[in-house]
């Protein structure tokens, strides 16, 4: 049992909360005797979470990393792999888009520097890279 007491406009209130039961109160206030209906508590919505996929790369993609490759698409800045847009063989033109990479809540895309024929793919969406990372290689 809880016991409150308000002034309101100069007027004095004396509560007793008795208890609740299936969202029904019984209240007492100046010793008069009331059943309060509450409204139900409304729980707010728990935003999903989005987890993307871990991408762990293959073996074939060995050069990922930062090893030397003069012919390579290298990643200008750190950030997501969203999309791939060649395949191994593909020949490419200069300024063909071949990768796109979200960096700083922006989609990047990142085109080919000169022609050529895509030798390997050292990336796959979802993957994080880090600036100077191979992302295609080239023959």
């Amino acid at each position: 049992m809880k016991e409150y007491k308000y002034t309101i406009n100069g007027n004095k209130y004396e509560v007793t909360i008795d208890g609740i039961v299936d969202n029904v109160a019984n209240i007492k206030v100046n010793g008069e005797d009331y059943k309060v209906e509450l409204e139900p508590e409304v729980k707010p919505e728990k935003p999903k979470v989005v987890v993307r996929p871990v991408v762990t790369p293959s073996p074939a993609n060995s050069s990922k990393g930062r090893a030397n490759s003069q012919d390579a698409l290298k990643a200008p800045l750190p950030g997501v792999i969203n999309e791939v847009k060649v395949n191994i063989g593909d020949e490419v033109k200069e300024g063909d888009t071949l990768v796109v990479l979200e960096a700083m809540k922006m989609a990047n895309n990142l085109d080919a520097e000169k022609s050529g024929k895509v030798k390997e793919i050292c990336v796959q969406p979802g993957q994080s890279v880090m600036e100077g990372d191979n992302l295609i290689v080239f023959e």
